[in-house]
């Protein structure tokens, strides 16, 4: 299934079992999925129109009065657009509110420079209290949807609109605080999160081959980032490579650095270098962004000779 499929269900089950979640979008329903939930809660569900701002500062009013809203747009009007919405309407005054923001990263496609977010997570983590959540498939965004309505505070869902490659088995069990460790490794850790995970996936499968060993983790909550887990796997090989689909500025990369802080580990980075987004599909986005898997191989490989 489509991933915003995958969050639309889970939306309409979790509104079926609670009359206080509503939902709130700015004139985007059907691009994220949930133009059918406008049908089954009439109530619930408010098209604020092209005004992301007012659609903060409407659901941290509802909020205000118990409710438990879940806002929507594409990922870049979803957050630096509403910034201080978010800041002041929504995390100072403590507001228990779901954000989502749609086709983050490379994903945009022919959306182009606009639409194409590379900077919403670093928009976003720079707020007290925060938490940040990019689920890799529609596996583990099942799994998490109830996990994140029950969360009580400010959250942002980084979410892809489209498939994504499977990555986790039936038997998953998420843990919203915790990353996952996807592939055991002795040479480079790699860390990842999103829209490239199975690829680095399939790299490190090639680089079994050629006697690289890669431990792969899923670094799926980007803050509060798991600390723990991730110092654990830098430390285990001594060496490790960060691969995002967004700005190696103020994302992953700058999240694991700040959790390695005390530690003598070099970080490398496969991510965004700094630049704007343009419009292309996703193959051509891939090479000119530098996020394909003969890029990531190289990396980790640059990082394997360097330790």
């Amino acid at each position: 299934m489509e991933m915003r499929a995958v969050y639309a269900q889970c939306l309409g089950e979790l509104m079926e079992q609670d009359e206080k979640i509503c939902l709130l979008d700015a004139d985007l329903s059907k691009a994220s999925g949930t133009r059918g939930l406008y049908d089954r809660f009439p109530d619930r569900t408010f098209n604020c129109g092209i005004a992301e701002q007012n659609m903060a500062s409407v659901a941290a009013g509802l909020a205000s009065y118990g409710f438990k809203p879940w806002i929507e747009s594409f990922a870049p009007f979803a957050t630096r657009r509403i910034c201080d919405q978010i800041t002041l309407s929504i995390a100072y005054a403590g507001r228990n509110v779901k954000i989502v923001g749609t086709d983050p990263g490379i994903t945009a496609e022919l959306n182009g420079g606009t639409h194409m977010s590379f900077e919403d997570i670093s928009v976003v983590r720079a707020i007290p209290g925060m938490v940040i959540f990019e689920p890799v498939d529609e596996v583990q965004l099942r799994a998490a949807m109830p996990v994140l309505n029950a969360y009580e505070g400010c959250l942002y869902l980084r979410l892809a609109r489209k498939e994504m490659p499977r990555v986790f088995g039936d038997d998953y069990r998420f843990d919203l605080f915790r990353a996952d460790t996807l592939r055991e490794g002795s040479d480079v850790t790699v860390l990842t999160s999103g829209y490239p995970t199975a690829d680095v996936l399939a790299v490190a499968e090639e680089l079994a081959g050629e006697g690289l060993s890669c431990h792969v983790v899923n670094v799926h909550t980007i803050k509060p980032i798991d600390r723990e887990t991730v110092v654990a796997a830098a430390r285990k090989t001594g060496v490790a490579v960060t691969v995002e689909n967004h700005n190696v500025i103020g994302g992953l990369h700058s999240a694991v650095l700040e959790a390695l802080a005390h530690e003598r580990i070099p970080v490398y980075a496969v991510g965004i270098e700094d630049r704007f987004g343009e419009v292309g599909k996703l193959p051509y986005l891939r090479q000119a962004m530098g996020l394909t898997p003969e890029h990531i191989k190289a990396v980790i490989k640059e990082a394997a000779s360097a330790k």
